[in-house]
Parts: structure tokens; C-alpha cells; sequence
């Protein structure tokens, strides 16, 4: 399947500005979020935008795609490296024309377990401020029966006959440039070197079982979404011996009613009504720490924006705290009593700034006139 064109899926011009790619993502991916959009197709959008503003919000790589594409530049040779036939690779070019005296992994040594990764979802103000938890996940765990040998207990694995316990056979093959050698996996012992001949009947040979296993979780105060956490060996168990992998819990943080989080700075759209942008007013703000009051000067205009220094999120690596920012938006009233029109009437008048409505209606301002009203 074909990537779409990021700046296609952003819905901006190649040569948008970075304002204009953020304000892009941050309509879509409210518009797209899982926990938002019920609609089938909804997390394949939200991770289509998300990688998308990764790589145009950073100069670099936007250069990159601009130049490339979603082609990797350091791919080369078609993505094929060395070679291009199955199964004939660096080893087995150092074979045949060195004869054989590439270095062999051991395939009983010690090796570390799989890397295992979790998706977490978090509200926003968990993850401002961070958390204890703890999560369950299926995860496979050495066998107790069997010790993670797979053999059953009292016997042991014997060395395959077959590849004399180095797990790999190699492969002659005459070709027109002279006869070649494979080396490939055993598959008799599945590249173990080992065969087990009776297996354990908890985990039938695999030395493994799969358990649900609870773990506690640390969110560090002031993660984003889409980062990520390790805890270190909760992840697969080793082979042969070898420490377990590690666990990845990836952050998913759901959108805020109120604010809007950019990067460590929170955003807020504050209504305020007429009269106080008119005529000023100390007010109550909320933030993502609790509520705080905001001095409205006089004459405040639609759209202006006030900042509230180190009121916003606790940067995750220790790097401060970001402020939040208010955007001011005057309410203009819909429904008007006829007693606060005659005033806002008034009010044009000593203004000098006649409205259509009331100087279209000469008649009746005569007739007022004359009343002496």
C-alpha cells in the first residue's frame, strides 16, 4: 500500500509555514483521536497525521522528504543490500570465496529476551502530572516445570546429529562462477543445536508459557502522546540463559474539553463578555493547576492573547515548566431586551458611530425628539 503525500494528508501547501502545519494537526488530530472518533478508520487516520507532522514540523527531515520522498535515501541497491538471491548473504560470500572462515554465532549462548511494547491510554491531567499505576499484560515468562530448557524433567537436550550442534548446515550448490556455498539455519533442530527428545508437558517444549502478568507503571509528570516509557526487563525472558527484554508503554493522552497542550504550553480560548472587554475586569482562569485571576485591561479587543508564566506543563526530561497561553473571545449577545437596545442605541449615538438599524429609522427618532425622550 502506497503512502499517501504528507503535505496531502495535512491538507496544506509544500510551502505551508510551520504555523500553518501545527495548526493543521492539531484540527486533525482532534478530529481523528480514537477517543473522540468512534468511526472504523479513525486510528489508521490519527497515526497518518501524526507521522506526517513528525516529519514536516522538523526542518530536516522535511528537506529530506522534499528531496526524497517516502523513498529512504540510504537505502540504495533497491533496499537489497549485498547479493539479491534468498538465503546467499554476507556470510556466505566470505565462505565461498574465503573458505569458510566467517566467525559462527553460537547458538546456545546467551541471548536477551524479546522487547515487548504496550499502548496506554491516559487522560490529559495524568499525564501533566504524572501517576502511579499498574498494568496487566500478556507476556510469556520462563517455564517453571522445565526451567526454560523445554526438556522434560530428569532428561536433557541432546546435540543434533545433524548440523553437530552449530545449528546451521551449509549448503553446496554448483553455479556457471564455480561452486557456492550456503550456510543456512538447521532445520532439524530449528537452528538450536540441541534436539529435545521428551519434551516438557507444561510448556511442550518451548521452555516458555504465556501468563497474564501485572506490572507497575511510573507516568513521568509531563509525557505527550506518542511517547514512550521503558521499564527495563519486563519485556520477553532470554534464551539460554540470557536477561529478559524490556517493556515499551507507549502514551496514548486523550484531548482536554478546555485546554490544548503544545509541546510544554497549554492553550486556552477564554469567552469574556462586551461589557468587561469594554470596560476591564479581574477574572477567574482556570489552569491546569487550579484556578487563577487574570486582569482584563480596558479596551481588551477579540483575539488578544495574555500569558501565564510557568502555568503550563512540567517538561518530562526535568527541562522547566511552559506557560499557558489565553486567547481572548468576546461574546457578542444574540438576544437583546428592547430596554439594553435603547442603551446600546444611546451609546452609538454619543459614539457618533450610527448603526443602519437606527439611522433608518429617522422617523422614529424624530418622534422621540419631540416626546423629549
Amino acid at each position: 500500500m502506497n503512502k499517501r503525500d504528507y503535505y496531502e494528508v495535512l491538507g496544506v501547501s509544500k510551502d505551508a509555514s510551520k504555523e500553518e502545519i501545527k495548526k493543521a494537526y492539531r484540527k486533525l488530530s482532534k478530529q481523528y483521536h480514537p477517543d473522540i472518533n468512534k468511526e472504523a478508520d479513525a486510528s489508521e487516520k490519527f497515526q497518518e497525521v501524526k507521522e506526517a507532522y513528525e516529519v514536516l514540523s522538523d526542518e530536516q527531515k522535511r528537506a529530506q522528504y522534499d528531496q526524497f520522498g517516502h523513498q529512504d535515501p540510504n537505502q540504495g541497491f533497491g533496499g537489497g543490500g549485498f547479493g539479491g538471491a534468498e538465503g546467499f548473504g554476507f556470510d556466505d560470500i566470505f565462505s565461498t570465496f574465503f573458505g569458510g572462515g566467517s566467525r559462527r554465532r553460537d547458538p546456545n549462548a546467551p541471548r536477551k529476551g524479546d522487547d515487548l511494547q504496550y499502548s496506554m491510554t491516559i487522560d490529559f491531567l495524568d499525564a501533566v502530572f504524572g501517576q502511579e499505576t499498574e498494568i496487566e499484560i500478556p507476556k510469556d515468562e520462563t517455564c517453571e516445570t522445565c526451567d526454560g530448557s523445554g526438556a522434560k524433567p530428569g532428561t536433557s537436550k541432546k546435540t543434533c546429529s545433524y548440523c553437530e550442534g552449530t545449528g546451521q548446515l551449509n549448503v553446496a550448490q554448483d553455479t556457471p562462477f564455480g561452486r557456492m556455498v550456503n550456510r543456512r539455519a538447521c532445520h532439524h533442530c530449528e537452528g538450536t543445536g540441541q534436539i529435545i527428545e521428551e519434551k516438557c508437558t507444561t510448556c511442550r517444549g518451548a521452555g516458555k508459557v504465556r501468563k497474564l502478568k501485572k506490572i507497575k507503571v511510573t507516568v513521568p509528570a509531563g509525557v505527550d502522546d506518542g511517547q514512550q516509557l521503558r521499564v527495563s526487563g519486563q519485556g520477553g525472558p532470554g534464551f539460554n540463559g540470557g536477561p529478559a527484554g524490556d517493556l515499551y508503554v507507549l502514551f496514548r493522552v486523550k484531548p482536554h474539553a478546555q485546554f490544548e497542550r503544545d509541546g510544554d504550553d497549554i492553550h486556552l480560548e477564554l469567552p469574556i463578555t462586551y461589557p468587561q472587554a469594554a470596560l476591564g475586569d479581574e477574572i477567574e482562569v482556570p489552569t491546569v493547576s487550579g484556578k487563577v485571576k487574570l486582569k482584563i485591561p480596558a479596551g481588551t479587543q477579540n483575539g488578544a492573547r495574555f500569558r501565564l508564566r510557568g502555568k503550563g506543563v512540567q517538561n518530562v526530561h526535568g527541562y522547566g515548566v511552559g506557560d499557558q497561553h489565553i486567547t481572548i473571545k468576546v461574546k457578542v449577545p444574540t438576544k437583546l431586551s428592547e430596554k439594553q437596545k435603547q442603551l446600546l442605541r444611546e451609546f452609538a449615538e454619543i459614539s457618533g458611530d450610527i448603526p443602519e438599524e437606527q439611522s433608518s429609522s429617522l422617523f422614529d427618532k424624530i418622534k422621540r425628539t419631540i416626546k423629549g425622550d
